[in-house]
């Protein structure tokens, strides 16, 4: 089969707008009424029909989560929104597999960016160095958000499509003593799955009081993560993705070393709403139970998070975890049948939660996901910027994998292939 090695953009420079516009232009096309009768609507599910949406998120949600959305307006200090923020931060325990109390878990209004500031800004002090482990886009941002605050980030860069490996990190933290590691578990722009707790490991025998911080935006929920097993020191992510909630949330929970860290700075925060000054005890008091204030949180995606997290947890994780596993293997080995390739290229280091395919040659974006849009489903195009153009992306998290009635992926892989032919290319 033919692969697709043309076009590269890989000198160009994308701003942000372009990357915007390269990434949005041909996912969602103007639904005419001949197309509407490709929209779909679950057996199972009391939504109208629409589009699937499968990319690495937003991800489809259930009705529970839906509903939740649309509670009443409610006091953000009733006594029944206490109750219900301190069931959330408590469940979010048990999906970071911690009991440490001296940890905290924390659901503040803000995107999954906003985890970045609080790392930042209250870990680590201005003219402080991070080792930033890079496996793709995010890390760039990470990187960038570090420097804004102050801090002094080396990037360690993985090839595209490959991990950084511990040998390499073992060799950078030899050479300088670091306030911070931060691992990208799962880049969105790449699909890559790094081994924290091999790395976490291996940041304890070398440099034990550097602080591991993972960005899980894109694998709480369908990574195994033991934050307390694995000695982990701060692990941030968003709803959208596979815990399965509208965006407007940023999730994370801190260790107590990272909180003893923050307590003996120097400097105060560097930031005013990204303070754990100014949440941790908000935080604390929610979850035993007590109203309290600094900022208003969003009271319908707390609602939201506590639908979801019940029904995550209502089941095992580790049987969660093997349906996402199981899914994943089912797409990529589909996608292989297509003669297609990954751009995670390290078996056993590809994440179960999305794919990043490459295009076949002859074929480009505009020539393939709107025609994959016009048979009702959404998937993503390229974000790493060396390789936007080359590649599209297929999320599969949540509620489209875990719900047996659901057959989403059977029409995912069914329009690539029917797209894929007529765009022109035979698989």
């Amino acid at each position: 089969m033919s692969r697709r090695h043309s076009h590269s953009h890989s000198s160009i420079s994308f701003s942000a707008a372009l990357r915007l516009a390269q990434l949005s232009s041909h996912l969602t096309p103007a639904v005419s009424s001949e197309q509407s009768s490709t929209m779909t609507k679950s057996k199972a599910s009391a939504q109208a029909a629409h589009p699937l949406t499968l990319i690495p998120g937003p991800v489809e949600f259930t009705d529970e989560v839906l509903a939740a959305m649309a509670t009443p307006s409610q006091s953000h200090v009733s006594p029944q929104f206490v109750e219900v923020f301190g069931d959330a931060l408590a469940l979010l325990r048990q999906l970071f597999f911690n009991t440490d109390k001296r940890a905290q878990t924390f659901a503040i209004a803000g995107a999954g960016t906003l985890g970045w500031d609080f790392v930042a800004s209250n870990l680590i002090e201005p003219g402080e160095d991070a080792l930033v482990l890079h496996t793709g886009y995010f890390a760039d941002s990470l990187a960038d958000c570090i420097a804004t605050y102050g801090g002094k980030p080396t990037q360690l860069k993985a090839p595209i499509g490959d991990i950084v490996t511990l040998d390499a990190i073992e060799t950078a933290l030899k050479e300088k003593k670091f306030k911070v590691v931060t691992i990208t578990h799962v880049d969105t722009s790449t699909g890559v799955l790094s081994d924290i707790k091999s790395i976490a490991a291996l940041v304890r025998a070398v440099s034990p009081e550097t602080l591991v911080i993972v960005d899980g935006v894109c694998s709480v929920g369908v990574e195994e993560i033991r934050f307390d097993d694995w000695d982990l020191d701060l692990v941030l992510t968003a709803p959208q993705k596979a815990i399965g909630v509208p965006a407007g949330l940023s999730i994370f929970i801190a260790s107590g070393r990272a909180l003893d860290i923050f307590r003996a700075r120097k400097a105060p925060p560097t930031s005013y709403y990204a303070s754990f000054a100014k949440w941790l005890p908000i935080m604390q008091n929610y979850e035993a139970k007590k109203p309290s204030y600094f900022s208003t949180p969003p009271v319908q995606n707390i609602h939201a998070l506590l639908a979801s997290l019940k029904q995550i947890l209502a089941v095992p994780l580790a049987d969660r975890f093997a349906a996402h596993a199981r899914m994943s293997d089912r797409i990529k080995s589909t996608i292989a049948s297509y003669g297609l390739k990954q751009v995670a290229v390290r078996e056993g280091y590809q994440a179960n939660g999305m794919t990043a395919v490459y295009l076949p040659d002859g074929v480009a974006l505009p020539d393939l996901l709107p025609r994959i849009a016009s048979r009702g489903i959404v998937l993503a195009g390229g974000l790493h910027k060396e390789i936007a153009t080359k590649y599209f992306r297929i999320g599969h998290m949540g509620v489209s994998v875990t719900d047996e009635d659901r057959e989403d992926f059977d029409k995912a892989l069914a329009a690539i292939k029917e797209s894929l032919a007529e765009a022109g290319y035979t698989v």
